[in-house]
């Protein structure tokens, strides 16, 4: 007998005018130091000599940079915010059409990481991958003739802006490896350098968020705290609205305004791993406000699914912390255990 799966939905935020209790997080603060200002938060220029240095210190002390002259265009970001924003702008009984399945990866729904929270997140998303935004885009507007402009401006746009993402995924990977001295002439990280027709290339998950204006933002959440499952996280930020906020130790929780023509590049999970803990996996999370609606395109980027990541810097003195694992067997290990699961992969932990 089959079971029906009663999958969440995003709030219908514009029929709302006060904060239901659903959405209603008790102690929500920024509680961040005075001192953290926005001098603090790491910015690098990758056409700088020693980018390389800067950005190691960077993904070692805090686990976060925002980089310029990173190479993609700042018109074809734009045209990804702006898709984005009208992509949200749709009537929610259109955006519906291409509701995420239970076990599905791409479309509309809520953060993955909502069942680990009592209370709804202030947020919506749009998850694209493996060039799944030309099914989305005909879900989304169906009719030839009326929206043949909106699919085709959509689909171009998402198609060009991810491409610019994996080459600069792929150059941060190189950076940040190269940097401690792993080349991608390492054995174990050769498909960092992807090959033409080579079905064991790096993957790239494309995450489209809305944060609407929020009538209580004291009391609400965008985005719960979590670090990413991905090797890094390119972010763009809308531009001019603040957001996003990272969780520095002594300190507490620092936002990271947004800087022009820079995007945010947060060490994940997997990169923790390879770099045998020496990279900091960052926790962040997004406050929303009551002026702004504000989107962000958060792109992460992680090896062949089956590929086993494990520590590549390990010696005597220090031996490997953690177990052997392909990023789906980690997707799936903190599907159930949450930011709990890099501890429960340490070598000297056995999972009950």
């Amino acid at each position: 007998m089959s079971t029906n799966i009663v999958v969440p939905l995003p709030l219908d935020f514009e029929s709302v005018t006060k904060l239901p209790n659903s959405h209603a997080w008790t102690l929500v603060t920024t509680d961040s130091d005075p001192a953290a200002t926005p001098d603090t938060v790491p910015v690098v220029d990758l056409l700088c000599p020693n980018a390389a240095s800067l950005v190691r210190h960077a993904c070692e002390t805090c686990g976060y940079v925002q980089v310029t002259n990173h190479g993609v265009p700042s018109d074809l970001i734009s045209q990804a915010e702006l898709q984005t924003g009208r992509l949200f702008s749709l009537p929610t009984q259109q955006k519906l059409r291409t509701v995420r399945s239970p076990n599905g990866l791409t479309g509309y729904g809520l953060a993955r990481i909502s069942p680990f929270f009592s209370k709804r997140m202030w947020s919506e998303g749009f998850t694209i991958a493996a060039g799944s935004q030309a099914e989305h885009a005909r879900q989304l507007w169906p009719h030839d003739d009326d929206d043949h402009d909106h699919r085709d401006s959509f689909c171009n746009v998402m198609e060009m802006y991810q491409r610019g993402m994996m080459r600069l995924a792929e150059k941060m990977a190189g950076l940040m490896l190269g940097s401690l001295g792993i080349t991608a002439a390492h054995e174990d990280i050769k498909w960092v350098k992807p090959k033409n027709g080579c079905s064991n290339n790096p993957q790239g998950v494309l995450q489209l968020n809305s944060y609407p204006v929020c009538p209580d933002p004291t009391k609400a959440m965008g985005l719960a705290p979590h670090s990413d499952s991905s090797l890094l996280t390119i972010l763009h930020q809308s531009n001019g609205i603040g957001g996003l906020q990272v969780k520095e130790e002594g300190i507490g929780w620092v936002p990271v305004h947004p800087v022009n023509g820079a995007l945010v590049v947060f060490v994940g999970d997997l990169m923790h791993i390879l770099s045998n803990g020496r990279f900091n996996n960052v926790l962040h999370r997004a406050v929303v406000n009551e002026t702004h609606h504000r989107v962000s395109l958060a792109y992460f980027y992680g090896p062949p699914m089956d590929v086993k990541i494990s520590p590549l810097i390990d010696n005597h003195d220090h031996p490997p912390l953690y177990r052997p694992v392909t990023w789906q067997e980690y997707l799936d290990f903190k599907a159930t255990h949450f930011n709990e699961a890099l501890e429960l992969i340490k070598n000297d932990v056995k999972v009950m």
